[in-house]
């Protein structure tokens, strides 16, 4: 799933939720339920083999789609800090798999393989991209409601 549906439902599932304790627990466990779901993500082949000469545009749209989330959520939320918070800690385990190309230890190959094996359960599936572009589009137009509620 791409940063900018996680970035928006961690801020929706904030703006829902008034416990900030609970929503930030909340926020970080979304990630892995919408990777649950049939989805594309965007190509991070040369980020991953850190061949970074070639991993430019790569590192670009990651940085676009983090950007974009951002703006959605300044632009549809009450801006709230908490907002921002969740919607960091809905990005978290993504940040835990890129840092684990890194660090190599038994943490980080744990959560690879929990988070790549196991949560990206539909990956390798036949599923067209209609419906594994549908499930994004639904996660943002219902974070955005979640938002302006």
């Amino acid at each position: 799933m791409i940063l900018l549906v996680h970035l928006l439902f961690g801020a929706a599932i904030a703006s829902y939720i008034k416990n900030p304790a609970l929503a930030v627990v909340l926020a970080f466990l979304s990630h892995y339920f919408l990777d649950f779901f049939p989805h594309i993500e965007y190509g991070i082949e040369n980020i991953e083999r850190k061949q970074w000469k070639t991993a430019m545009s790569q590192i670009f749209k990651v940085l676009l789609d983090f950007c974009s989330g951002v703006l959605f959520i300044f632009l549809f939320s009450n801006n709230h800090p908490i907002v921002y918070i969740c919607a960091f800690f809905a990005i978290l385990p993504d940040g835990l798999t890129f840092l684990g190309y890194f660090s190599k230890n038994k943490f980080s190959e744990l959560h690879k393989k929990f988070h790549q094996k196991k949560i990206h359960f539909f990956k390798n599936k036949k599923i067209s991209n209609f419906w594994r572009v549908s499930t994004q589009f639904l996660a943002v137009i219902i974070s955005i409601i979640l938002l302006k509620l």
